[in-house]
């Protein structure tokens, strides 16, 4: 399939992992994508995945990157401002970055680190969101939330409440930029990330064995159904936020 033939994607936090795996998938369905990440070196390897290592030309390129960080307001307007001068449009957003710098219970965090949390989590979100419209964003968004924002979360407590602010964001959104634009969510449970490594390192079968599927999530189980909802097969689907988390939710009780 072609679904995104001549279509622009912009991807936060698409260096690596799950974002970086949307980006193939997009790019591999037609997109022309642009993606963002803390350092210039990862998203020079995650380019060369994407473009192919002997394609260097911006203009001849499918994927470019913008380094910087996501809840930086000059590295968004950087950001915006290349997707105008190389592309002209941009038809899908996809908020992925994401930080977790905090692991422990809600009570033990330093106020500092929640707020930064919320910054990146739910506030950036909202900061991308605003300025996509605002640079004529046409069709789609997608964000990256989290099984963790649907139950308690031991260890990672409060990046659950931000993906729970992140869930009910993408309501208010997909009410508020209707009918133009759809908003939706995924909500991911462990995928075996380097984000996630300190979730299942050292006993991934047993973490595996928790869900009825028996395995962890890998990147590309998230960026299918990404795809699906930014694409026009989700055209009556908005304020929707789908788990994927192979049906550890459906465990029966007792």
């Amino acid at each position: 399939m072609q679904r995104f033939d001549g279509r622009v994607a912009l991807i936060t936090g698409g260096s690596r992992g799950i974002g970086l795996a949307i980006a193939k998938r997009l790019v591999g369905e037609g997109a022309q994508v642009v993606i963002t990440g803390r350092k210039q070196e990862s998203l020079d390897a995650a380019l060369a995945e994407l473009n192919g290592s002997g394609t260097t030309s911006p203009a001849t390129a499918v994927a470019t990157a913008v380094a910087g960080k996501a809840d930086d307001p000059e590295h968004r307007a950087a950001v915006f401002a290349h997707i105008a001068a190389h592309h002209g449009r941009l038809d899908h957003l996809v908020n992925n970055a994401g930080i977790n710098p905090a692991y422990g219970p809600a009570l033990e965090i330093e106020a500092s680190i929640v707020r930064k949390i919320l910054e990146v989590n739910v506030v950036a979100a909202l900061e991308w969101t605003r300025d996509a419209v605002g640079a004529g964003l046409t069709t789609s968004i997608v964000n990256l939330s989290s099984i963790s924002a649907l139950s308690a979360a031991p260890g990672i407590a409060f990046y659950g409440v931000s993906k729970a602010a992140l869930v009910n964001l993408t309501l208010q959104l997909a009410h508020e930029l209707a009918p133009g634009i759809r908003v939706n969510a995924v909500a991911p449970a462990v995928i075996k990330t380097a984000f996630a490594r300190a979730l299942y390192e050292g006993r991934e079968e047993e973490v595996a064995a928790e869900y009825p599927l028996r395995r962890l999530g890998v990147p590309d189980d998230v960026a299918g159904p990404v795809a699906f909802l930014l694409s026009e097969d989700a055209a009556w689907i908005t304020g929707q936020t789908i788990v994927i988390d192979g049906g550890g939710s459906i465990r029966p009780v007792g």
